[in-house]
């Protein structure tokens, strides 16, 4: 897979549920190729700006951009994995897969190899022929990334894919969606509320206030995602600087969506 040269750029995106005004003024770079971490407090924001950045949702205000050339092989330009897999029950593994690329231009082999390949990937290969409900939690959460590579797309976008896992789930999985982000070469925006989880894949971390949600700082790790341990000294203190940042603003946004 050919890594991406896509940057996506987001220009004074605000966004409001009729009064309620969610984000205001966000500008955000996602480098090419790298992962870009969105945390905060519940409530900030993170997943409407995920959706605003994937075309699932219109912003009030600003623009989302695309800047760069898409591969040859790339037949969606942005993807998105949810907490929930959203699997198809009826279909197997494979052809929960391949549904993504049935109404594709690719011949009928072409489909089948990339099914294989990135099956192969995320360490689904033998269980191909198997159905979502014999999967584990963290299975179905690998075929979701699967489905999501097979149409090679330039931007992926993760919202809190490990979430409803289990901590030694969330754990096993951590360094193998490390080594999948990496390898796909993807431009990939991901929200968390790990703060582990952000350190040990960020190349950018970007924390958002509380309600309405602003950028309030945005912190660089330069260092190859793979081979990072999030017990690491140096990421356990920038955890502690994330979770100063956070902590005021978590504790007010858990009282406001107490009173809602």
């Amino acid at each position: 897979m050919t890594a991406s040269a896509i940057r996506l750029t987001a220009r004074g995106i605000g966004h409001a549920y009729r009064d309620l005004v969610v984000l205001e003024g966000i500008d955000l770079d996602a480098a090419p190729g790298e992962v870009t971490v969105l945390v905060g407090p519940s409530g900030c924001g993170k997943s409407t700006l995920l959706g605003i950045l994937g075309g699932l949702l219109a912003p009030t205000q600003g623009e989302v951009r695309l800047d760069g050339e898409l591969a040859p092989d790339c037949l969606n330009s942005v993807t998105t994995v949810f907490q929930d897999a959203s699997l198809l029950p009826w279909r197997s593994v494979a052809k929960n897969v391949s549904l993504v690329l049935e109404d594709s231009p690719l011949p009928r082999a072409e489909r089948a190899a990339r099914v294989a390949e990135v099956l192969a990937q995320t360490g689904l290969a033998d269980f191909a022929g198997a159905w979502p409900r014999q999967l584990s939690g963290g299975m179905r959460q690998r075929l979701g990334i699967a489905r999501a590579l097979a149409v090679r797309p330039a931007v992926l976008l993760m919202d809190e894919p490990l979430s409803a896992l289990d901590a030694q789930s969330r754990a096993l999985l951590l360094d193998d969606f490390a080594a999948l982000i990496a390898g796909a070469g993807v431009t990939c925006v991901y929200v968390t509320h790990h703060l582990a989880e952000a350190v040990r894949l960020g190349h950018t971390i970007v924390v958002l206030s509380r309600r309405p949600g602003r950028i309030r700082a945005v912190l660089r790790i330069d260092r190859p995602i793979e081979g990072r341990h999030a017990e690491e000294p140096a990421l356990v203190a920038m955890q502690a600087r994330l979770w100063a940042l956070i902590r005021d603003d978590a504790a007010r946004a858990e009282r406001e969506i107490a009173d809602v």
